[in-house]
């Protein structure tokens, strides 16, 4: 099963991620360096680089690489070509899938489409 790591500086990020029904990780400034065992997607913010440093540390911690099966993001359309950008980097950049994009804290029809994108991860 999966397991969904995040970040939530607003709460709305967390908000989402709690209504997946998925077992959660939460990482902060404070704990970037979880050492993961199992798969895991995160579910990134878009804020500004510090936030993506902090999901690389974590990525980059023991064999956590090797766990990490894809990213989604969440973040204001107001922002442009920037909407998702935390997500879109760290797909390009780890080459996992980009599995969705939501708004806030996303809607019904968001947490239909991570479920479903998750599922078919395994």
């Amino acid at each position: 099963k999966m397991k969904v790591v995040f970040m939530s500086l607003t709460g709305q990020t967390r908000k989402f991620v709690n209504k997946l029904g998925f077992e959660t990780m939460e990482l902060t400034a404070g704990n970037p360096f979880q050492k993961m065992e199992e798969p895991f997607i995160i579910v990134a913010p878009t804020y500004d680089k510090e936030v993506t440093d902090i999901l690389v540390d974590f990525i980059e911690t023991d064999q956590n690489r090797a766990y990490f099966k894809g990213v989604a993001g969440g973040g204001n359309l107001n922002f442009g070509k920037l909407f998702g950008f935390t997500a879109k980097d760290l797909a390009h950049d780890y080459g996992v899938p980009l599995l969705h994009l939501f708004e806030f804290q996303g809607n019904e029809k968001d947490i239909q489409i991570l479920k479903e994108k998750v599922t078919e991860l395994g």
